[in-house]
């Protein structure tokens, strides 16, 4: 049988023994960190003309020194002479295992979880990694964090904040004039740029590969419908341990941070992944600032232009973004911008799928103007929509009812639910234990009709409930159509 390829994340490579024992506990810093400092230097390589190298050594020992290994450990207590190791390893992480019997002291083992790498991008100590590089085995905080440098000083590190959407994580050790990467502008790059992947790969110790920009913008979906994804695919050799490393190009400059490989063995087969430095830096500088990062709304829901669609709506192409909605509250609306509209450019650059915009958007501040030009009826339309903030716009995002999260259907959730093409309305996302509606309401359910009435949009869906006595839905679900009574009340 045929083996499909498969993506390998994370790539941060798992624990052995010798990390064991010597971490430390870390915190989550408190006061106001100190401002993080950007070495930038967007000098154009020289892509034609000029002697070729017979080393690269003088370059790489530069950038080699602001790559570090990145250990984690989990802390597990447990009581003393409370059982066999294993009973006190289960019953610190899930509960299980025989209890302590007694009054017994409380003892701590380190249990070493994992091996990346890291790039120190200032010189008092901040480091950008891999999100994954830094959680536990439950998706939380890793308990201790151990940093070693390029000359094998060991250094305690603190987590200053991580962002799974895009795999970025920000680390800090106690430092003064430490060695830090040279930050080039990734917009800059092309495809058949020399490149060297900088990393730990299993542990091994410092590793140097090195190949070429394969592809850039690169979208292969591990981070989920929620991710932000505009990858660099390279061959240079990226292995897992790589996680968090740098990826430089011929001057010594960061262009990346090494994420993600997609494998058969989960060894390099020459298809491997990273960060945008330019984006990776961005992440960084926020959540440096506030811990976290927050991203901006405009309210609409979109999905590519479909030939078909294309075609019916006399659009010569089908590069540029499809309004599917346009959702009640949200600054599109005020904007003026109408569901059928097709995005062809925002902020003066040209859209070429809803991965373009959605990137656009998370890169801007509430408050900032986005400028966006569509196609209305053949014609071009420009329109100034304001990024809204995402706490005062919570409530109205894509609740449906309390604790029920839907969107309109499209191809992407078609292919998530397995709903055929012959289907539409409102397709069920999300429904939350505490909801008063999970008894009848699930992720999957497709909602075709209230009282009535087809539903075209989630405004619209909302607009057609009553809020006293019953409202009839007719709904699709697992091949079967069927009506319900909902009672809002």
């Amino acid at each position: 049988m045929k083996k499909k390829n498969q993506i390998f994340l994370p790539l941060a490579a798992a624990a052995v023994a010798a990390v064991s024992g010597y971490l430390v506990a870390q915190d989550k810093i408190e006061d106001k960190p100190a401002p993080l400092i950007i070495k930038a230097d967007n000098r154009p390589i020289e892509r034609v003309g000029g002697a070729q190298p017979t080393s690269y050594a003088p370059m790489l020992a530069e950038a080699k020194r602001s790559v570090v290994s990145v250990h984690t450990a989990e802390v597990v207590r447990y009581a003393r002479g409370s059982g066999s190791r294993e009973d006190q390893i289960l019953r610190q992480l899930f509960g299980m295992g025989r209890a302590p019997q007694g009054e017994e002291s409380i003892q701590e083992q380190r249990v070493p979880q994992g091996v990346g790498s890291g790039v120190l991008i200032s010189p008092d100590g901040y480091i950008l990694t891999n999100n994954h590089v830094v959680v536990d085995q439950r998706g939380g905080d890793a308990d201790e964090i151990l940093v070693t440098l390029s000359d094998d000083t060991e250094m305690k590190a603190t987590l200053i904040g991580r962002d799974p959407q895009t795999d970025i994580a920000v680390i800090k050790v106690d430092g003064e004039d430490l060695p830090f990467a040279r930050v080039a502008d990734s917009e800059e790059i092309m495809v058949g740029d020399i490149v060297f992947a900088i990393g730990n790969p299993l542990g091994v110790g410092m590793t140097v590969t090195s190949g070429i920009i394969s592809a850039t913008g690169r979208s292969i979906g591990i981070y989920g419908q929620d991710g932000y994804e505009d990858f660099i695919q390279t061959d240079a050799a990226i292995n897992q341990g790589n996680s968090g490393g740098a990826l430089v190009d011929i001057e010594g400059r960061l262009i990346g941070i090494n994420s993600a490989i997609m494998s058969r063995s989960g060894g390099s087969i020459g298809l491997g992944f990273a960060i945008p430095a330019n984006l990776a830096v961005d992440i960084a500088e926020r959540l440096t600032e506030s811990g976290e990062v927050k991203r901006g709304l405009i309210g609409i829901r979109m999905s590519e232009l479909d030939p078909r669609v294309a075609e019916a709506m006399g659009v010569p192409n089908t590069k540029g973004v499809l309004i599917e909605e346009v959702i009640e509250g949200f600054p599109a609306k005020e904007a003026g911008l109408l569901h059928g509209d097709i995005i062809t450019q925002i902020n003066e650059r040209k859209v070429e799928d809803p991965n373009d915009l959605r990137l656009e958007v998370a890169a801007m501040k509430p408050g900032e103007i986005l400028q966006i030009k569509v196609l209305r009826d053949s014609k071009e339309k420009s329109f100034d929509v304001k990024i809204a903030d995402p706490d005062q716009t919570a409530s109205l995002s894509d609740e449906f009812v309390e604790g029920v999260k839907a969107a309109l259907l499209n191809n992407e959730l078609r292919q998530t639910y397995g709903i055929p093409r012959g289907v539409s309305g409102l397709v069920i996302t999300e429904v939350k234990g505490s909801s008063p509606f999970n008894r009848y309401l699930e992720p999957g359910l497709v909602i075709l009709e209230i009282n009535k009435r087809p539903v075209d949009s989630l405004e619209q869906g909302r607009k057609l409930l009553r809020d006293r006595g019953n409202n009839l839905l007719y709904v699709y679900n697992q091949g079967r159509t069927s009506y319900f009574a909902l009672r809002l009340n």
